[in-house]
């Protein structure tokens, strides 16, 4: 037999899904305005895009750059997330929450390196060919 909340999961809602845009874009405020990390994200994000604008990149061009643009601002979001989840079980130094912040920290690495090197293969053509 069907439960209370299986019958509400079930229901679609456009209500509830504007409610859960407004709940993301406060995580995107919280973001913006804890992370020191997410500043230089958004610094790397508008150069890039004025950039791209300035040298005309191709249309598949822009579509690598708004994936790489994407990956590091999801992950540095997943990261932040992370953290804070972390320092909410404790605040005291625990080795597996550090260890967890490390590997969540080193994800949004991965992604700001993957990130350059598709901006240099993008861009380095534009500049110096």
């Amino acid at each position: 037999m069907e439960s209370e909340s299986d019958r509400k999961i079930s229901r679609f809602s456009y209500k509830e899904r504007a409610r859960s845009f407004t709940f993301a874009l406060a995580g995107g405020r919280v973001l913006l305005t804890s992370q020191h990390n997410a500043w230089i994200h958004t610094v790397a994000t508008v150069l890039v895009v004025v950039g791209a604008v300035i040298v005309r990149v191709s249309r598949l061009e822009w579509a690598l750059l708004i994936l790489a643009i994407a990956l590091v601002w999801a992950m540095e979001a997943l990261n932040t997330a992370i953290e804070l989840l972390a320092d909410e079980i404790s605040q005291e130094q625990r080795q597996r929450l550090g260890k967890a912040k490390d590997v969540s920290a080193f994800g949004v690495l991965v992604a700001a390196m993957a990130s350059v090197l598709i901006g240099l293969f993008v861009f380095i053509p534009h500049l110096f060919f």
